[in-house]
């Protein structure tokens, strides 16, 4: 029997005492240790073919209590309405002696505020004699009405007769972009503005692999050393594969084997979780359309300046033809998270690139997926591991036997920050 104590250290570190260092004291000293060990040892495992999986496990996994996953995502207020009727410029003041007030009615009234500011981009603003074009035009909201519309006035101004600082004319479908708040000397209020998270969930999927290897096979003669810790290793790549495609492309859902009668939790992958999308036709993935996907991916509140571009075959061939200018740039390839990335440098931001084939597996090849990988988040109910059977005991093969689980899901945080690249 061991007489190995543990004490705590001054700082909360833990100290073995009388006694050596096992891996069972291990676990009860510090459960994480061998557990990141673990994970360490896997990602050297083929890396390339699985980033998704390989991502997750180098930024390490938050353990749940439950198979169900639940956590909370959120986004940003929209920045912008269309005007959803066209407003004609009229002479009709309530008072000379102040500006002009107009109802507006968008496709969004709730997104404004009183005291809120707007630019209407494409529409001219005036100078103080109202005539002279000076800038775009902006409005400042005075009221917002229940029911519908926006009460505004005009900060630069059109003259219309006689009447100064009118709203001119705004055809139908105008960006309205808000702007920050404008408050008067003596406000100490304004408009409230909070933002709830949304609630959403995933299952835990349980993965799992056997290697068994029989006594007659471990004890023969073979040409090349081939042992039970190889077969382990190529058992761990196919789990790992099956693994990528469900964190992908996985439906979340929980279906009933009549066999095993049980119910069996499948987890939801991280293409549908996505908050942004955008699309491509046959023969468009040229250097313009590449400027457009960065903007789309990097602009409206879209996360980190450097993100991932995961992508099937046909959509890597495609990038590879283009033809590199000032605008967009590639560079040699580099090694982020224990893969080798090719960097693609847009004003916008840079895209670390790598090809997977787990996309043309589940169809598409001709897609790619932009991730920020700092709203990637993994949860862990049942951490990698590896346990033996003993199936000589019970009498079922007369083999050596391990079975490696693993029960995982994975969450996006913040969808806008993620994108789906469809070609059409």
């Amino acid at each position: 029997m061991s007489n190995t104590t543990i004490i705590t250290g001054d700082a909360g570190g833990k100290h073995i005492v009388s006694g050596p260092v096992t891996t069972g004291v291990t676990k009860e000293a510090s459960s994480e240790l061998l557990r990141n060990e673990i994970d360490n040892r896997i990602v050297k495992i083929r890396p390339m073919s699985t980033p998704i999986d390989q991502l997750s496990r180098w930024a390490g996994a938050r353990m749940s209590d439950s198979m169900e996953v639940e956590y909370y995502s959120v986004d940003t207020k929209p920045i912008e309405a269309n005007l959803a009727s066209e407003h004609i410029e009229s002479d009709t003041l309530l008072d000379p002696n102040l500006p002009q007030q107009v109802t507006l009615f968008t496709d969004n009234d709730g997104i404004f505020e009183p005291s809120e500011t707007i630019l209407v981009p494409g529409i001219n603003g005036y100078a103080d004699d109202g005539v002279t074009v000076a800038g775009a035009l902006v409005l400042y909201v005075v009221s917002r009405i229940e029911g519908g519309g926006i009460v505004v006035i005009a900060a630069n101004g059109k003259r219309v007769g006689n009447a100064m600082r009118c709203v001119p004319t705004i055809p139908r479908d105008t960006r309205l972009v808000r702007m920050g708040r404008a408050a008067a000397e003596l406000d100490v209020q304004t408009a409230q503005y909070s933002a709830l998270p949304v609630k959403s969930s995933n299952y835990c999927q349980i993965f799992k692999a056997q290697v068994e290897q029989s006594t007659i096979q471990k004890i023969a003669n073979k040409e090349v050393g081939w042992n039970f810790s190889d077969q382990e290793e190529v058992a761990i790549i196919d789990m790992r594969l099956g693994m990528e495609k469900n964190f992908l492309f996985g439906t979340r859902s929980r279906v009933y084997d009549s066999v095993k009668r049980d119910w069996i939790q499948l987890t939801g992958g991280i293409w549908n979780q996505a908050g942004k999308e955008i699309k491509y036709a046959e023969g468009e993935l040229n250097a313009d359309k590449l400027v457009e996907i960065s903007r789309y991916a990097f602009t409206e509140n879209a996360g980190s300046s450097r993100k991932i571009l995961i992508g099937g075959t046909q959509f890597i061939e495609a990038l590879n033809k283009l033809e590199y200018t000032k605008v967009i740039m590639a560079n040699e390839k580099v090694s982020r998270w224990g893969i080798d990335f090719s960097e693609l440098h847009t004003k916008f931001g840079t895209l670390y690139v790598v090809h997977s084939e787990v996309f043309d597996q589940c169809g598409h090849a001709s897609d790619a997926f932009v991730l920020d990988p700092e709203y990637l988040t993994k949860y862990s109910h049942i951490p990698f591991r590896t346990e033996k059977l003993d199936l000589k005991k019970s009498g079922v093969r007369n083999t050596d036997a391990i079975v490696i689980t693993e029960a995982s899901c994975l969450v996006l945080r913040y969808p806008q920050a993620h994108m789906r690249i469809v070609k059409q």
